[in-house]
């Protein structure tokens, strides 16, 4: 059974949660992404709190700016330095000071992950990530591949001032068009869309400020964005064990994004699935579990 509840954070930010499986076990905490919200992570968070699949306390926090979590106005405390403190609180209240047995994360929450892995290895004992790129091949790509410049072009949409009324327009033409771009969505239910639609009607906003306040986006005239940044290499580097699970069929992430890993993560684990899309997570919700399931176990 999932529980909801909001948890509030030393430094003045509550994230809503939703959770499975009895406090006091080890700790696997999932990150989503956008324009997602932590429901999307129900199917696992209960297999996960399951007895037989490790009866692991499974936390799913809504990021800040997401459904009822925080929604700070200023775009500037959507960074990777505020996203990362607060993952980083939570973990130490959800897993009462020791390590998660695991932080698993897609899009967004991958981009927290990974950064928090590099800054702060000791909070987890493993990372998993599901088609979130990493810093280090994303900035490469981005200012170095057309392909991905294009396929990243819809970021400087989200940049808008005006992203959020347009999003909106038409029952959310544009932001259900996401899912089904080039392929067919059979998850996508009726039931699905109108989960997607409460986070959407709350919190659209939040979702848009990760885009406007990373510039880690395709250059385009009069903004250099991912042209002029350099990432050192100590910011790169990841040491925990790390399973990346990659969907092929990804339209904004193409397979490039996952050459060269092994350069950052020495103890790499990476699965590529043919015939997934970004959306795996809704498409093979039991090959994500079993996956994650064999990775825990190694």
């Amino acid at each position: 059974m999932i529980q909801t509840y909001e948890r509030r954070l030393p430094h003045d930010i509550t994230l809503s949660c939703r959770a499975a499986g009895e406090p006091g076990r080890p700790v696997l905490m999932f990150l989503h992404g956008f324009p997602e919200a932590a429901f999307v992570w129900d199917v696992l968070l209960e297999h996960f709190a399951r007895p037989e699949h490790g009866g692991y306390r499974c936390v799913a926090p809504n990021l800040r700016g997401y459904e009822k979590s925080s929604q700070p106005q200023d775009v500037k405390q959507y960074r990777a330095k505020q996203l990362v403190q607060d993952i980083a609180a939570l973990i130490q209240i959800e897993a009462q000071g020791q390590p998660l047995a695991c932080l698993v994360a897609h899009d967004w929450g991958g981009a927290v992950a990974w950064n928090l892995a590099n800054q702060l290895p000791q909070l987890a004992n493993k990372l998993a990530i599901i088609n979130s790129p990493h810093p280090g091949t994303f900035l490469r790509e981005l200012q170095s591949n057309p392909r991905q410049q294009a396929a990243s072009a819809y970021m400087n949409f989200l940049i808008r001032p005006d992203a959020e009324k347009l999003l909106r327009e038409d029952d959310y033409r544009r932001l259900f068009g996401f899912f089904t771009a080039g392929h067919d969505a059979g998850w996508l239910t009726e039931a699905v869309k109108q989960q997607y639609r409460e986070v959407w009607d709350a919190s659209l906003t939040g979702g848009c400020n990760y885009y406007r306040a990373s510039p880690l986006r395709p250059p385009r005239e009069g903004d250099p964005a991912a042209a002029a940044i350099t990432l050192p290499r100590e910011m790169l580097t990841v040491d925990l064990p790390t399973l990346v699970l990659w969907a092929m069929e990804d339209v904004a992430l193409p397979p490039e994004l996952i050459e060269g890993l092994d350069e950052y993560i020495p103890q790499l684990t990476l699965e590529k699935v043919p015939g997934a899309t970004h959306w795996i997570i809704h498409e093979r919700p039991a090959f994500v579990a079993e996956r994650l399931q064999a990775f825990l176990a190694s």
